[in-house]
């Protein structure tokens, strides 16, 4: 999908016909396991510019976090196997790169937030330290050196009392604390592009809008290229430029952050947007989607979202539906998608006793 496709809106920094730092191209990545071969992406495509934040959202599983290790380089091979595709870096195919020069790239041009700062931390040395190493490594200085300027990231992301704190290791600190030194590693050496991968799991919501807030003043300063990987909607609402929705390694739904949370033109984006809380809300229960992702390893036919859909009909468990235009900028890979859109989609099937799955609704199911 180009750029014109997925945003209807020119980021902070860039001027249309930009090119972009990060492109990503029907890319597809597959597991070997036991049960079978596992298609964790299945034709991924986006872009990114300078200045710019793209939210990936989806349930566990649906490819996120596979995607952000295969930009970086650090997908494990095997089990994982790249099948096909492009990523490319200003213009430059980062998978048929030497692993050296690409190891050049990874921290110093794109760098990573990790999902669990405890467990991405090494916990035997002191974070001044991990954070000193970057500047050690990629720009050769020396000890005192590079100590001082972790103590200024760490300043930066707003660590109070860094010169001390520089020698605390990692359980000395707090989840959101541990939070801020991962983004001071990976702002370190002024990065284009920052991939955030659950930058706020298991942190309360004050801890998680001042981290947010953090990221998004920082992209500013730096006019990085921000890609932020989560299952939580509230937590883009105010950040992200455009959204791709995942959901079994494909992207189901992709726009300008407006028009998802204004008009979803998918009935996966539809159900994410019914389970969250509304503040106008008058209360009751949430709408669940129900029932769970289809295994990797045996997707059903059609619409992988099929199963769990309201709207499915026969076409949609034999054809499988391509992304395609349903508006200006905002593209869904639905056989009704302009009926989603404009909200005149015909239920065709309901919740079944359970909450496992859906049943057809016909005249012989009670109601």
């Amino acid at each position: 999908m180009t750029e014109s496709q997925t945003s209807t809106r020119t980021a902070p920094g860039t001027r249309p016909g930009d090119a972009p730092l990060l492109e990503v191209k029907d890319l597809q990545v597959e597991f070997r396991t036991k049960a079978g071969v596992a298609q964790a992406i299945n034709g991924l495509n986006f872009t990114l510019h300078a200045g710019e934040t793209l939210a990936i959202l989806g349930e566990s599983g649906s490819g996120k976090s596979v995607t952000a290790q295969t930009i970086m380089g650090i997908l494990d091979m095997p089990p994982g196997r790249i099948a096909g595709g492009e990523i490319r870096y200003r213009g430059d195919d980062l998978l048929t790169m030497k692993e050296e020069a690409r190891r050049e790239l990874r921290g110093g041009k794109i760098a990573m937030i990790f999902q669990d700062a405890l467990s991405a931390l090494n916990p035997v040395m002191p974070v001044g330290w991990q954070i000193a190493e970057m500047f050690r490594i990629h720009r050769g200085m020396k000890r005192k050196e590079a100590r001082a300027k972790a103590v200024e990231m760490m300043l930066r992301v707003g660590i109070p009392a860094a010169e001390e704190r520089a020698g605390d290791f990692p359980h000395q600190f707090s989840g959101g604390m541990r939070q801020r030194i991962m983004i001071a590693m990976a702002i370190a050496l002024d990065p284009d592009v920052l991939i955030a991968d659950e930058p706020t799991t298991a942190l309360d919501v004050t801890v998680q809008a001042q981290v947010m807030r953090l990221l998004k003043d920082l992209q500013t300063e730096f006019n990085m290229g921000l890609i932020l990987i989560t299952h939580d909607l509230g937590v883009v609402a105010d950040v992200a430029d455009k959204i791709a929705v995942m959901y079994s390694g494909r992207v189901m739904e992709a726009a300008d952050v407006y028009e998802i949370y204004g008009k979803p033109g998918h009935p996966y984006t539809r159900g994410l947007l019914s389970s969250i809380p509304r503040i106008d809300d008058e209360g009751g229960r949430l709408r669940a989607i129900p029932g769970l992702p289809p295994s990797l390893t045996d997707l059903p036919s059609g619409c992988p979202f099929n199963p769990r859909c309201e709207f499915a009909t026969d076409r949609c468990r034999t054809e499988r539906p391509e992304l395609r235009l349903v508006a200006e900028g905002h593209l869904s890979a639905c056989h009704y998608a302009e009926e989603v859109y404009a909200g005149t989609a015909t239920t065709t099937q309901r919740p079944s006793p359970t909450g496992t799955g859906m049943i057809p609704v016909s005249k012989e199911a009670p109601e």
